[in-house]
């Protein structure tokens, strides 16, 4: 069992979460602009956009957690790319279409590319490429002993 198979993001408002993922290039065959949930089609692990109070109940309908949005909650996701441009590329896209840009990209300590943004929920998303990283054939990163 040592896989993820889905995330989940619960979102303040889906026809903006929406259009924000499908504007950065996800995938997903959904045609309505404010389904109940989303799922994308992406290669790898699977996102998923639930409606957050939703969410919250999903969990514990009957003592559902509370839901607080301020600061970092500690969790980031992250895109890795295969060539350095694919990282200014979609950093610029993203702003494009109403994220917000975190952490310019730049040259990090750990010798590779980064840059961060923040999604319309808040979530905290890293764009990063090295020369070094191998991909497989669903591009997922390889991480090697």
């Amino acid at each position: 069992m040592n896989r993820i198979n889905l995330i989940a993001l619960g979102v303040q408002n889906m026809e903006k979460a929406l259009a924000f993922y499908k504007g950065i290039g996800f995938k997903c065959y959904e045609d309505s602009s404010n389904p109940p949930i989303v799922f994308f089609d992406n290669q790898g692990t699977k996102l998923e956009l639930f409606p957050l109070k939703e969410l919250a109940q999903d969990i514990n309908a009957q003592a559902p957690p509370t839901i607080t949005q301020q600061g970092f909650n500690g969790i980031t996701f992250a895109i890795n790319t295969k060539e350095k441009r694919e990282v200014d590329e979609l950093m610029a896209l993203v702003k494009e279409k109403g994220g917000t840009v975190a952490k310019i990209p730049e040259t990090v300590s750990w010798g590779g590319y980064s840059g961060y943004f923040q999604d319309p929920d808040g979530y905290y998303w890293e764009v990063a490429y090295a020369d070094s990283w191998k991909f497989d054939e669903h591009n997922m990163l390889v991480i090697e002993p």
